[in-house]
């Protein structure tokens, strides 16, 4: 998917663009946002509080993904604010903010029926839960994309160990164990390349490739270095 190798390479590099400086004192309007409300007269802390646990609240309502993990690139909700370098910098030097984030990455951890095991590491299981959860996203597809965002903004935001956890257990989950078989090419195509540490992707990817079946159909990396037959020189 062409596409999608694009618009992944684009992502990361436009994390990789250096952050504004800017005068101390003068927060982005979407970080004070984050640390109290997340939309129009919806409080975060209410919002965590509410919807946890709600899952057909949380699978129909469509709006709510893009304040949660707010990115720099435009969504289906217009009226979800884009966030500006400067916001991220704020964002990412700010423990309450990431506080918040890291509760809204365990509600939709928790709705996927996966829990989030160590917030020093981002290692991840399944929930007690999970067959009931991942029939809910095998079923419905649209899920691909909020993951594809949540894996996005935790990059951007300054949690990105928290990324290459997730994606292995993705990858384990659709490529070891079969049970996630409708988002076997949403890992395959966007998730293992939002993750942002490069090593951490290599891994991904060598890890993808052992457990790709037919290996010779696998097209995500170079097959020959991937499986051995010729090493990468120093």
């Amino acid at each position: 998917n062409m596409n999608a190798a694009k618009e992944m390479q684009d992502f990361r590099h436009s994390c990789r663009v250096g952050l504004v400086t800017f005068k101390q004192g003068r927060v982005g309007k979407h970080v004070l946002k984050y640390i109290t409300f997340v939309c129009a007269d919806v409080y975060i802390d209410e919002f965590h509080q509410q919807w946890w646990g709600e899952y057909e609240k949380l699978e129909i309502v469509l709006t709510y993904i893009h304040w949660l993990f707010p990115l720099q690139e435009r969504g289906r909700n217009l009226r979800a604010h884009e966030l500006t370098k400067k916001e991220i910098k704020c964002f990412r030097e700010d423990k309450q903010a990431k506080s918040k984030l890291v509760k809204s990455y365990k509600l939709m951890l928790d709705f996927y029926g996966i829990r989030l095991v160590s917030e020093s590491t981002g290692e991840v299981e399944r929930s007690p839960n999970w067959k009931e959860r991942f029939r809910n996203l095998n079923r419905y597809s649209h899920n691909n994309l909020r993951i594809t965002r949540i894996l996005k903004c935790l990059g951007t935001l300054g949690l990105k160990h928290y990324q290459a956890p997730l994606v292995k257990f993705f990858l384990h989950e659709t490529l070891v164990v079969g049970h996630l078989q409708s988002l076997k090419q949403s890992v395959l195509d966007y998730f293992m390349f939002a993750v942002l540490d490069k090593s951490e992707r290599r891994e991904l990817v060598r890890f993808a490739f052992k457990h790709f079946k037919p290996q010779e159909q696998f097209v995500w990396g170079p097959k020959k270095i991937l499986s051995g037959e010729v090493h990468r020189k120093k």
